[in-house]
């Protein structure tokens, strides 16, 4: 890990004009939705905790597309769906509002813009995905609970070798124009930008996500979420599991059943159930 200075540009900015500070009530409210105590130090282990918990305890969702609710980029809205509704969301919502639990804590964070990588290595739109850069003593990590199936733990930012996470074999390369591409297992992920940005930036990203036809989030159903044992998911009403190396896959049988999965599997309490329209369905 490179121990060279962080530069400055990495928290010159505000966090948004939009942020709100959390007070102790709301702290807790977060700590106690995630199963975390409050930790001692904003140190690198506090951080590597913080984030794994919250992947086992928030899910990676993108039910409101298909629900009809609104998606609004400002911490207060969705700390209010993440942790008094106990909902999830995807990488725009979640990464923001740990971003503020962990602001709150006492790490400096920076809201980062990547593009994704998708088939034939094509890149994604610019503002794709949303990441984090945040920052210890002991160097800067990129944290990200918001990507579904990705790495357990905060990679280290600034080592460009291997790095062995649960999740899989990591590693951070530089691109040549400054940017920095993130590798599973050898497979690019996404190119990540490293000038800090504010949540109102993602915008247009989100939107598109939630209106275009050519989004994966509007042409299919997610609800994912980490487990001790591996990850469970449920898309519609087909629900998959994985568990010490090993994938099960069954249909639920009605919408009382998948109904339960949401609550009991995700914690997710749903009065009426999320439906793709027919135009979007994948091919």
């Amino acid at each position: 890990m490179s121990d060279s200075p962080v530069p400055a540009t990495t928290t010159s900015r505000p966090a948004t004009s939009a942020s709100v500070e959390l007070s102790t009530a709301d702290v807790d409210a977060y700590l106690r939705r995630i199963g975390a105590t409050r930790p001692v130090r904003a140190d690198a282990d506090a951080l590597r905790e913080l984030h794994l918990l919250h992947l086992r305890t928030v899910p990676f969702e993108n039910l409101s597309i298909h629900l009809g609710e609104d998606i609004v980029l400002e911490e207060k809205a969705l700390l209010d769906k993440v942790v008094g509704a106990r909902r999830g969301g995807f990488c725009y919502e979640i990464n923001t509002t740990f971003a503020a639990l962990l602001r709150a804590l006492g790490f400096p964070v920076t809201l980062l813009q990547a593009r994704c990588f998708g088939d034939g290595g094509r890149l994604g739109i610019p503002y794709d995905h949303m990441a984090l850069l945040v920052e210890t003593a002991d160097g800067r990590w990129l944290a990200d609970v918001g990507f579904g199936d990705h790495s357990h733990f905060p990679t280290a930012l600034d080592e460009r070798g291997d790095q062995s996470d649960p999740g899989g074999t990591f590693r951070i390369r530089e691109t040549a124009d400054g940017d920095l591409e993130v590798l599973r297992d050898g497979s690019r992920q996404y190119r990540l930008e490293l000038r800090p940005r504010v949540p109102a930036d993602f915008t247009a990203g989100a939107w598109y996500h939630r209106t275009s036809p050519d989004s994966h989030f509007t042409r299919s159903l997610i609800c994912s979420r980490l487990t001790e044992e591996g990850r469970i998911t449920l898309s519609g009403r087909k629900l998959v599991s994985r568990a010490n190396g090993e994938r099960t896959e069954r249909l639920l049988d009605g919408d009382a059943e998948v109904r339960a999965a949401y609550r009991d599997l995700f914690g997710i309490e749903l009065t009426e159930l999320p439906v793709v329209r027919e135009g979007r369905r994948k091919p």
